[in-house]
């Protein structure tokens, strides 16, 4: 009898160990399975104070899949010191991603780093919790002590828009250096425009000097020596008698002259009008009847039209008052014609340039995203800016946000003040673009309260409502924190009211809501539905939210 007992209880303290060692193996597989994606580290367990430790999660995921690392403070109580890029290896159809974290603690003591959040794809994981020693510095006191440094001001590390401001100029100057070179500049005028800038007597003087230097008579090419011998005359002529002069025929050419000698317009001899007309039909005649006078006949027609030139001049009346201020006018007007086609070619080059920038920058980052950046957009200057991670409320929460959440009062009865303590911190409206609100409510009951999270979240509902939204859709799951606070999330669509407007436009909201003790933990986000930047700060606000547990 005594020996079956003791069997059975043998048998039986085998059995519950054996139990205990199945479930412990099932454990460790179901953990190694679903950890097999996610692995963590840090590079030591014990640290100095003030020392630098290196946390290492190492992440294998499918190619199409999107990882989330943690962002923010989501270590304590260690503090990021500063967080590195994602490095990232290719194998077959997975990447291998290492994330590294650099955290410090500056008391001494044991502490431990709280799971991190992970999300890939659609589903989260969780790290394991890591504990670290941090130890004081043995200070040696036989060798004297110091006395405490005073403050001194650290400048704040900027942006980089000093480069980009400076790059700017750089490339303003650049462009202002080629239009002013190639359009503005005074550039030396070529031997075309020095010669048109002279009277046209000195003009047909040089014409006729040039003529001498041509080869046209050294290869008895008559034709284009009289061609140019006539039209020098005929120019002088358009320019100082008649405007026609090039475009008529010799007889009327000769027919308009004597018209104004006749009628004393100009005091020209009939010699020189006969002169004239023998010149012009003997060139007529070698033009077109390919006639072929001699050499020195040409010679001393060229030094016909040379004296005519100047008995033309001779006969041409001085220029009155009037004629020369409408030369200085017809001066001005080309002046001014000139300055206006240089400011359309510099404003069209310019216009050019600004669009050819603007395209290619929208081809590289997107046309919306170029457009905000140059005319400003209140949601992209919230994401980009200086970013806060603070703690509200009693629990804390702790949560990074775009700017420092502000006091709001919660505007209670003195009937509701004894029943619940509500602290809320915010910032921005429902009516806003963007609106964060982080409330914590303290019941003032002796036992522990069954708080319904799901008539928690009815009440922030109805609290959109009463603020005139409209629409509102909801959808609930499960929210864990990255220190693994589980709680209610519930987000969806609604419309918003528009600020001194009757309208209603589209946006969309999450609420998060956490219990503990009588005390209930509220965070709530809104925004315009279609605002890329929004996502992307509501994603990050989420991934950063921690609750502080109450000491039992």
């Amino acid at each position: 009898m005594v020996n079956e007992l003791q069997f059975m209880k043998w048998k039986n303290i085998d059995l519950g160990r054996l139990t205990s060692i199945v479930f412990l193996v099932i454990f460790i597989l179901a953990s190694n399975f679903s950890f097999s994606q996610v692995k963590s580290a840090v590079d030591s367990t014990s640290i100095k104070i003030g020392e630098q430790i290196t946390y290492r999660i190492q992440v294998e995921a499918d190619t199409s899949k999107l990882v989330v690392f943690p962002e923010g403070q989501t270590f304590l109580p260690l503090e990021v010191i500063e967080s590195y890029d994602v490095d990232t290896l290719k194998n077959k159809d997975k990447f291998n991603l290492i994330k590294k974290y650099g955290l410090t603690q500056f008391d001494s003591g044991s502490y431990t780093i709280p799971p991190q959040k992970i999300v890939i794809g659609d589903k989260s994981f969780f790290t394991d919790s890591l504990k670290v020693e941090v130890n004081t510095v043995v200070i040696d006191s036989t060798k004297g002590l110091y006395d405490i440094k005073p403050i001194i001001a650290v400048e704040k590390s900027g942006s980089k828009w000093w480069k980009y401001l400076l790059l700017a100029i750089l490339i303003m100057a650049l462009v202002g250096a080629l239009l002013y070179w190639f359009i503005w500049r005074q550039k030396p005028l070529t031997e075309e425009e020095q010669i048109a800038l002279l009277p046209p007597y000195d003009r047909a003087k040089l014409a006729l000097k040039k003529l001498d230097e041509s080869p046209y008579l050294e290869h008895e090419n008559l034709k284009d020596y009289y061609s140019e011998l006539t039209f020098i005359i005929r120019k002088y002529l358009e320019e100082k008698v008649y405007d026609k002069a090039l475009e008529s025929t010799t007889n009327e050419l000769i027919d308009r002259l004597t018209l104004l000698k006749e009628g004393n317009q100009i005091d020209i001899s009939k010699d020189d009008i006969k002169n004239l007309e023998s010149i012009l039909q003997r060139a007529d005649l070698v033009k077109f009847a390919k006639s072929a006078p001699d050499v020195e006949l040409a010679k001393m027609d060229r030094q016909t039209i040379d004296v005519e030139i100047d008995h033309v001049k001779e006969a041409l009346p001085e220029p009155t008052e009037e004629e020369k201020l409408l030369d200085e006018k017809y001066r001005e007007e080309q002046e001014r014609k000139k300055k206006r086609k240089k400011i359309w070619l510099t404003v069209g080059i310019s216009v050019f340039l600004l669009l050819a920038t603007v395209t290619g920058l929208s081809l590289k980052f997107g046309f919306n995203y170029v457009k905000d950046t140059i005319i400003g957009h209140d949601s992209k200057e919230l994401l980009e800016g200086d970013w806060v991670t603070s703690q509200y409320g009693f629990p804390p929460v702790t949560i990074t946000t775009p700017r420092v959440l502000k006091r709001i009062d919660a505007g209670l009865s003195d009937e509701m003040k004894q029943q619940v303590d509500i602290t809320l911190f915010g910032y921005g409206s429902l009516i806003d673009k963007f609106n964060i609100v982080v409330a914590t409510s303290n019941y003032k009951t002796q036992d522990d309260t069954n708080i319904d999270l799901n008539q928690v979240i009815d009440g922030n509902l109805k609290t959109f409502e009463a603020a005139g939204a409209q629409n509102i859709v909801t959808k609930n799951d499960k929210f864990i924190t990255p220190n693994g606070a589980e709680g209610l999330k519930v987000y969806g669509s609604l419309q918003m009211p528009t600020q001194g407007t009757e309208q209603l436009e589209n946006g969309k909201y999450v609420l998060l809501a956490f219990t503990t003790q009588n005390i209930v933990q509220q965070v709530s986000l809104t925004w315009k539905t279609g605002d890329s930047y929004a996502e992307q700060m509501v994603e990050r606000i989420l991934n950063s939210v921690e609750l502080k547990e109450l000491d039992k």
